[in-house]
């Protein structure tokens, strides 16, 4: 189901609004990246893992299940490990 814009070997390109719903367990979680939250669209992907360092200006908004992430800039998903993702600000050139 991942729908997102490559950005090279491990990396996707993040909408300025992108919304990522962390639904964390116990030892994975769930990510599920909407491109923007407003366009009432499916989910762009759905990624088994956690969500790690975020560099890029966001908001956080906490919930019983984990946290809704909004993107404010243009950003990069990056694989950092085995089902481990951060986001940079870095190169966000599509390849």
């Amino acid at each position: 189901m991942n729908r997102l814009v490559r950005a090279g070997e491990q990396r996707w390109h993040l909408p300025r609004h992108a919304h990522i719903v962390v639904y964390d367990r116990d030892d994975d979680g769930l990510l599920t990246i909407y491109d923007c939250g407003a366009a009432q669209k499916p989910p762009s992907a759905q990624l088994l893992g956690t969500l790690g360092r975020i560099e890029a200006r966001h908001e956080v908004i906490d919930n019983p299940t984990g946290r809704v992430v909004t993107l404010r800039e243009e950003s990069t998903l990056v694989a950092t490990g085995e089902r481990r993702y951060r986001i940079t600000t870095g190169d966000t050139r599509r390849v």
